[in-house]
């Protein structure tokens, strides 16, 4: 299964960028964007260095400035170094059906996981919602965020990361590798504790789900939506942790919290419900319906005969070098 192109065919100008090589360059682009984007509006007093201490506005800015710029830097060294356009990434057609099917798949997982949460008695109401312009305003500033954010995230996963992976050394390996570093880059976001491990243990899950959504659809704009989705309506719809991250807003439905008898791993305590076992089984659930399906069996049969077909073809003509 190795040699497959999981987005878009390879040209002979393109470059892919060495496995290793590329770990190390993804953690350069978020890392670099966390400084280029956050530092200037630390100097200009819109952002506070105290997480706890972030209002919407300085939480909005992070959104937008830090994940952009990596997204920036991603697309500039695959433009210049790799010579590929953002389509070889996952960035192809049928934009809007594609990410609007994706964002509603985003919100209906995120309301089942809630929900059952809520009926096995793990949540209380803090307060009601809110759909005053004073409230809608900062939702909407969040809502475009978290589209940025939650995209990027995608673009270096799912678009980037795992396509490479892919077509060196298979699909298989490249969900695990991709959906284990997603996993650990959320690793800093509490102390460590019972919660985390099992947060970061779902969110592993979260990137083989997306990483077989993006794959059966073979392309990245639905799990750009579906990620963008969740985000959102954890922060600005329940009033929940995103992965640990407090939003200070007011939700837009409901204001909820943990109820004071319920355990941790019916909730996912500080971690919020990425760390609860609902969550767990409800993206397991996911993972196996993608799986039934057929279309990514149907995709890895088809990366199976195009790699053979590939060795076929090397055997009368050498293949061009991957890296020039």
């Amino acid at each position: 299964m190795t040699g497959r192109e999981i987005y878009a065919d390879r040209q002979a100008r393109h470059r892919r960028t060495w496995t290793l090589a590329a770990i190390v360059l993804l953690v350069v682009f978020m890392v670099g964007g966390q400084i280029l984007g956050v530092i200037p509006g630390v100097m200009l007093g819109l952002v506070s260095m105290d997480p706890a201490a972030m209002d919407w506005a300085g939480m909005a800015y992070v959104l937008f400035a830090a994940f952009g710029v990596s997204a920036i830097l991603l697309l500039l060294w695959t433009t210049l170094f790799e010579r590929r356009g953002p389509a070889t990434l996952g960035l192809n057609g049928a934009f809007a059906k594609r990410f609007a099917r994706g964002y509603g798949l985003g919100l209906g997982f995120l309301v089942v996981v809630v929900a059952i949460i809520w009926l096995a008695g793990g949540y209380r109401i803090e307060a009601g919602g809110s759909l005053a312009i004073a409230s809608l305003i900062p939702v909407a500033w969040l809502l475009a965020g978290f589209i940025v954010q939650g995209s990027t995230e995608e673009l270096m996963f799912r678009g980037w990361l795992m396509g490479l992976i892919a077509s060196r050394h298979g699909i298989w390996l490249a969900i695990a590798i991709n959906s284990i570093l997603f996993g650990l880059v959320h690793g800093g976001n509490i102390a460590w504790s019972q919660e985390l491990m099992f947060g970061l243990a779902n969110i592993v899950l979260v990137g083989v789900f997306l990483s077989l959504y993006a794959a059966r659809e073979g392309s990245l704009w639905g799990v750009c939506g579906w990620h963008a989705a969740w985000n959102w309506l954890l922060a600005s719809g329940f009033g929940l942790p995103v992965s640990g991250q407090d939003v200070l807003v007011t939700p837009i439905i409901i204001d909820l919290a943990d109820a004071a008898e319920a355990p941790w791993w019916l909730t996912g305590g500080v971690f919020g419900p990425e760390a609860s076992v609902v969550t767990s089984l409800v993206l397991t659930a996911g993972i196996v319906a993608l799986l039934l399906r057929g279309r990514f069996a149907s995709f890895a049969q088809a990366a199976g005969s195009r790699s053979s077909r590939k060795k076929a073809e090397s055997s009368v003509r050498p293949e061009r070098p991957d890296l020039r």
